[in-house]
């Protein structure tokens, strides 16, 4: 959920920092007071387009930064931030957007910086915002696939990742297909320049390892006098009379004749003895290994004109002699099958076709499954609905003609989804982003969004004055509706409706307030008796009475009754 957001110099905002709780958060005050310039900033958090008219006047930029914590190990903002590499730790996401005067756009998360395009896919997988204005995701038909297929997760999940594995299969034979059957003269001047490295690789005559080798030979050569330097001293100052083995034997000599006398001389002495028949062989080792060392300059030469040659080849085709030999083994490949390109490409053609039946079959068991779904899905919606006071509305999935589709997989399948809605009795069904009514939308989204909420993962739902249109018992099954959405997933809903505010777990107002003569916006979280003065100036829209405090306190009791059979 979002837990803090911080906002500096936004719009008429100077400063302000607020804690969300779980839950259903309300914000209420008047109109112009600051309400959806808070949420235009939780907008830009998750990747909204930004603009110059955010800045403050007079300061240099806007800032916004928003604290969340993922309490669901699962959440998918895990997945997308191992696809960035963002680590999240200690279940906390921090977004942060800067707007600067000069209109340029700063994104971080978790302090590291990122793109517009990767804030707003962390965005997406945190808050879901909806407005009379600005529907997002539910109301894109091209997410009502995806939505369906949360509906029933479990069986059409494995239903699609079994049909993925031959679609994805599907797709690389045929740009392997498309690229070995591309026109005669590209292919043509492909086998030319394959044909000409293929014969420089293979003249060079590379053997694997060859250039490690060739380093390290060309390390001693070059260092042959240091090497045969150390070498002769150190066995010199071993061999020889008055030198180290002289002396050690000197001392070997001593433990052993008086060994007798003493059980700890014994010891020592045996153990001694070992020591200096180690030190005698190595010293012999030493004398060995420098009668074994020449200098040949003509082999260093000859290692340095190899290595030239092997570093010229790198450069073109590979970091190492062994990554060179790879790329020859992949275009001796390639080569045969231009060469012998019509088998190739008859044998290509059978796999795809082969391929391509296996994939339509697992498609046609995915469609079946999502055929299934929608029924069930469509009958929830229609019990939603009718307890939002639309019970002559008719909401329908519509999957589009499978002659027409079926011929064209992609990566879902062959399904094409399209929620339709019909408001009134004996009206068509019509796209849902058709629908007239702003009261009769508002109605909608809610219905879908109770459903979702429990699918989607999204941490935060932001209600935008969706309740706008509406009065009466519509105004109050919109505030228990959102309120049971906020049971999945923590809510956050700007409202004008009492019946709303009265739901609230948390109710903060905002308000307007001038101070060196510049307006600026401030966020206070009401206690009880200030939510009650609140729902009565909203029940009432002028001066407070008792008897509009009285039915404050009547709303309250009936929302908390409301909230306890829950």
């Amino acid at each position: 959920m979002l837990t803090e957001l911080s906002i500096r110099d936004f719009a008429i905002i100077e400063q302000i920092s607020i804690t969300f709780n779980e839950g259903l958060t309300v914000l209420t005050g008047e109109t112009g007071a600051g309400k959806s310039i808070i949420i235009d900033a939780i907008q830009l958090l998750a990747g909204g387009r930004g603009s110059v008219e955010y800045v403050r006047h007079r300061a240099k930029k806007a800032e916004i930064e928003g604290l969340f914590t993922i309490e669901n190990k699962t959440h998918p903002i895990y997945d997308v931030g191992s696809q960035y590499g963002i680590e999240i730790s200690d279940n906390q996401v921090v977004l942060q957007r800067v707007i600067t005067g000069s209109g340029k756009s700063i994104c971080r998360v978790n302090s590291k910086l990122v793109t517009l395009a990767i804030l707003r896919e962390f965005g997406k997988t945190l808050i879901d915002i909806h407005s009379q204005h600005e529907t997002q995701s539910l109301m894109d038909a091209e997410n009502h696939l995806d939505f369906l297929d949360l509906y029933e997760p479990q069986s059409i999940t494995k239903a699609k990742e079994a049909y993925l594995e031959h679609y994805d299969k599907l797709v690389r034979l045929k740009n392997r297909y498309k690229k070995l059957n591309d026109n005669e003269q590209e292919t043509a001047h492909r086998l030319d320049l394959l044909e000409f490295q293929m014969k420089e690789l293979e003249q060079a005559e590379l053997s694997p390892d060859e250039d490690t080798q060739l380093e390290e030979e060309r390390k001693a050569l070059a260092n042959y006098e240091r090497i045969h330097t150390a070498l002769h001293d150190a066995y010199h100052a071993l061999y020889g009379e008055q030198r180290g083995l002289d002396w050690l034997n000197q001392a070997q000599l001593s433990l052993q004749e008086n060994s007798k006398y003493d059980d700890y001389i014994a010891a020592k002495s045996e153990e001694f003895s070992n020591h200096y028949y180690a030190m005698e062989e190595l010293t012999y080792e030493l004398r060995n290994h420098i009668d074994t060392l020449q200098f040949d300059p003509e082999r260093l030469n000859e290692i340095e004109s190899r290595l030239d040659e092997i570093n010229r080849l790198k450069r073109k085709y590979g970091n190492t002699v062994n990554d060179i030999i790879e790329y020859m083994a992949t275009i001796e490949e390639e080569i045969e099958q231009i060469t012998n390109k019509d088998s190739h490409l008859n044998a290509l053609l059978e796999q795809i076709e082969e391929t391509e039946k296996d994939a339509m079959l697992e498609a046609e068991h995915l469609h079946e499954l999502r055929n299934s779904a929608a029924d069930c899905l469509t009958e929830d919606i229609h019990a939603e609905m009718k307890g939002l006071y639309l019970e002559k509305a008719t909401f329908a999935i519509a999957f589009d003609d499978e002659s027409n589709t079926k011929a064209h997989l992609h990566k879902n399948g062959f399904d094409h989804v399209r929620f339709l809605i019909s408001t009134n009795r004996g009206e068509p069904l019509k796209d849902l982003t058709k629908v007239a009514s702003g009261g009769e939308l508002s109605r909608i989204m809610l219905a879908l969004k109770n459903i979702f909420s429990k699918h989607q993962g999204v941490t935060s739902v932001i209600f935008d004055e969706v309740d706008t249109g509406v009065s009466g018992r519509v105004a109050q099954a919109i505030a228990e509706k959102i309120y049971q959405i906020s049971n999945d997933s923590q809510v956050l809903c700007i409202t004008h409706l009492p019946q709303v505010a009265a739901m609230a777990d948390t109710h903060k107002f905002i308000e307007k307030n001038e101070k060196d003569n510049r307006t600026a916006t401030s966020v206070k979280e009401l206690s009880e008796l200030e939510q009650i003065e609140e729902l009565s100036r909203m029940i009432t829209g002028t001066k407070l009475t008792e008897t509009a405090k009285d039915h404050a306190k009547e709303m309250l009791e009936l929302a908390n009754a409301f909230k306890s059979n829950l």
